[in-house]
């Protein structure tokens, strides 16, 4: 579930605040598999990242950013780096439910900050997105948005699973030094 929808380019005031965009693409996905890692591996292959080596980021928004739900595999070479946010929760046993969300607010210029967190049920979820971000639009000077989400479960069902929110800024090649990155959205 998504709090905000994205607008035409054209009126996103956002966007047009932004002298480059960067799109940042949210996914989100279960997996399920023999052992924890291959249900992890699961989720990865079920949001289109799978074979990308991933760079956790530490959550901050750059004003800029343009944030949307994208259904898709990010654009890429097998192996790239892959700059996210990203949340995942694991159902070990039999009955178990995993939870993994990603909440964020944003400002009026759009400079924000992103929150992950894992859990055993979505109501948890939602109030550890909600307190993280609250407590942290405080320490700043409250002057943040609403708090808007993305969640997503897995279940045990019969292997483990693997519940994944992950948040793609940028993808780099490994092919030169200093080499640019690409939108991953």
């Amino acid at each position: 579930m998504i709090g905000r929808q994205a607008l035409a380019p054209e009126r996103d005031p956002l966007l047009r605040r932004a002298s480059s965009p960067l799109p940042i693409g949210l996914r989100s996905a279960a997996g399920h598999g023999r052992t924890l890692l291959s249900a992890f591996d699961a989720a990865l292959l079920g949001a289109g990242v799978a074979n990308y080596n991933l760079v956790r980021l530490s959550s901050v928004i750059p004003q800029q950013a343009v944030i949307r739900h994208e259904p898709g595999p990010v654009p890429g070479e097998h192996g790239d780096r892959l700059y996210c946010v990203y949340a995942a929760a694991y159902a070990e046993h039999p009955g178990e439910s995993a939870w993994a969300g990603i909440g964020w607010v944003r400002d009026e210029t759009g400079r924000g900050l992103f929150v992950e967190h894992e859990t055993a049920s979505e109501e948890s979820l939602l109030e550890q997105l909600h307190l993280s971000l609250e407590d942290m639009n405080r320490s700043r000077g409250g002057h943040y948005g609403p708090v808007e989400t993305l969640v997503t479960s897995a279940h045990y069902e019969d292997r483990p699973a693997c519940a994944l929110v992950l948040a793609s800024y940028a993808v780099a090649s490994w092919d030169e030094p200093g080499a640019s990155t690409r939108s991953a959205s």
